[in-house]
């Protein structure tokens, strides 16, 4: 019979990274099953298998742990983005296709789109609260619009407005279109927001073109498959 193998002993950072990765996703799954007000510290605690020190030891409040779940969620969102846009050596009709697969999961996340509802609430009810979300919202906006003003780039196109503008305006559509999401019905997000974007690519200008070279340029940025 072969020996058992010891389990390695976590360091201190890791034990506690560990706990806080366990707080963070249960206090997640209670967010979305019984709302932000109508789930306690205690409640992620316990459900978590910690004591509430243990909590306090990671968060100083349960709006510091929604507010990770955002800046969670937007970090890896806007660095999965940036990877598209950054690969080399591909035609930009490849990376809007790209794109694309990206956008057909959007909001594809139930558990997600109840959440930015809470954090939405909470926000209109907490003046603190509203004050830090907008400092991540910000930061997302802004990760994302150098995005955009890179993708624009990459065509050789001016943007028709700010890049972070732009930006702004996808987040709104995104975040709207998940606020009216009933049951089981598809969310056409992801595909209004290619349509857009490609629409925006489409009319942009080309910086010092001559006459005609928008028309023939066009033509590289094939419009949204059936739009």
């Amino acid at each position: 019979m072969s020996p058992t193998t010891p389990r390695k002993r976590l360091s201190r950072e890791e034990s506690q990274a560990q706990t806080r990765a366990r707080l963070i996703d249960t206090a997640r799954q209670l967010f979305v099953t019984n709302g932000y007000g109508g789930t306690s510290i205690r409640d992620i605690a316990d459900e978590a298998g910690y004591s509430q020190g243990a909590f306090y030891s990671n968060f100083a409040s349960k709006e510091e742990v929604l507010l990770e779940l955002l800046r969670g969620h937007m970090e890896a969102e806007a660095a999965h983005l940036s990877n598209v846009i950054d690969s080399d050596g591909r035609a930009p009709e490849q990376i809007l296709s790209e794109l694309e697969s990206w956008a057909a999961t959007l909001n594809n996340d139930a558990d997600w789109c109840m959440l930015s509802i809470e954090l939405q609430l909470h926000a209109n009810r907490s003046p603190t609260f509203a004050a830090e979300y907008q400092t991540v919202w910000d930061a997302h906006r802004a990760g994302l619009g150098r995005v955009v003003g890179r993708l624009f780039a990459m065509l050789g196109r001016t943007p028709p407005a700010e890049p972070e503008e732009l930006a702004g305006a996808f987040m709104a559509l995104t975040h709207g279109l998940a606020l009216q999401r009933v049951g089981g019905r598809p969310d056409p997000s992801g595909r209004l927001i290619l349509v857009f974007l490609r629409g925006l690519i489409a009319s942009a200008g080309l910086p010092d073109a001559a006459p005609g070279a928008d028309a023939e340029q066009a033509g590289q940025i094939p419009p949204y498959p059936g739009g």
